[in-house]
């Protein structure tokens, strides 16, 4: 049965520790808080990112479609706790976070959004189109819910081949309105494929509002139909989405089956570079902005103790430095030369010309 929840954080209860009489606080490095300063600088990596790639786009550096992941770091973040190398991800065209997540080099995503030849699809693929067989990392689909059957297919090879491995599948609640995803949660559930499908509601299909599209909102509710796990999660807070995919993965790698996780979230900015964004209101961004990921997590952690404004600004120079690299060696990437266009194409070059 479906059923929602709000963004209580899992893990264990931090306490404020007092504060010395002279001198800064030092702020403690329990496993508990440790694990929360990785999430934070995964989440600021991925915002860093993608605010840096709004400097490039601005500047012509980068072109062609660019759908950015503002906001919704925290769904990326927190899936990818409950994953390991073994497992597949499937992405959307809003994918940058899902990579960097996923563990694709800065450098690498960033060549590819250069369309240098260093990049993860060698320059061919740009924003939408990210790729990483390496890290099981099927892409950046442009198509909208063209990751769902590609999802079941390698969820299916796995099954086939007795490999213990899930598939996490990444998709907006405009793809659930699209007959690809009803046909995949079907087959998943028909043969108990271990797929997560993690639905990322943004609340907007390109510029179309969710209640505009959907006569049902409830998503959890309608993807339990198909008799599969499924609940909401607030896709606003890291400890909750890392909660509920763990709790999902475990019962998968059991043998239960598909789960449906419906994170409700909410992007930043327009649904692309292009989209000049006047089809929601000023003040929803901003209340939706009062529930920041990244500063939710900061103000957390600063109340219970365990982040102090030097250790802040340190990840950010990390991060920042980080991404420094990875423009630069952009930049200093090679572009394909005309003389390779034929090469990784289905057809061998003679045939081509012949």
């Amino acid at each position: 049965m479906a059923t929602a929840h709000g963004g209580t954080s899992a893990g264990t209860p931090k306490t404020k520790r007092p504060r010395r009489a002279h001198g800064p606080t030092t702020p403690s490095r329990t496993p508990a808080a440790t694990h929360d300063l990785d999430l934070l600088r995964r989440m600021l990596l991925i915002r860093r990112f993608e605010e840096r790639c709004v400097e490039l786009y601005s500047a012509a550096a980068i072109r062609g479609f660019v759908h950015l992941y503002i906001g919704e770091e925290a769904v990326a973040v927190g899936v990818h706790q409950a994953l390991d190398e073994r497992d597949a991800v499937v992405s959307t065209y809003r994918e940058h976070g899902h990579a960097l997540a996923r563990g694709i080099p800065p450098e690498a995503v960033m060549a590819e959004m250069y369309g240098k030849t260093t990049g993860c699809s060698h320059g061919r693929g740009g924003s939408m189109h990210l790729f990483d067989a390496g890290r099981r990392f099927y892409g950046g689909n442009a198509i909208v819910g063209g990751g769902l059957p590609l999802a079941a297919g390698l969820a299916l090879a796995d099954r086939l081949r007795g490999e213990p491995r899930v598939t996490c599948c990444f998709f907006g609640d405009g793809a659930f309105a699209e007959g690809e995803f009803h046909e995949t949660a079907n087959l998943a559930a028909l043969w108990g494929l271990p797929v997560l499908f993690v639905c990322e509601n943004n609340l907007y299909a390109m510029g179309t509002a969710l209640a505009r599209e959907h006569a049902q909102t409830d998503l959890a509710m309608r993807a339990a139909s198909y008799g599969m796990a499924a609940w909401a999660v607030d896709g606003m807070d890291v400890h909750a989405v890392e909660k509920a995919a763990r709790g999902a993965v475990e019962s998968m790698r059991a043998g239960s089956g598909p789960h449906f996780l419906e994170m409700r979230t909410y992007r930043f900015r327009a649904h692309s570079m292009y989209d000049p964004d006047r089809y929601r209101p000023k003040d929803e961004v901003e209340e939706w902005k009062r529930h920041d990921p990244v500063t939710g997590l900061a103000d957390g952690m600063r109340t219970a103790g365990v982040l102090d404004a030097a250790a802040l600004d340190d990840l950010e120079h990390q991060v920042t430095a980080e991404i420094d690299h990875a423009v630069r060696a952009a930049e200093q990437a090679p572009e394909e030369p005309a003389e390779d266009l034929l090469l990784h194409v289905t057809g061998r070059p003679e045939e081509a010309e012949a």
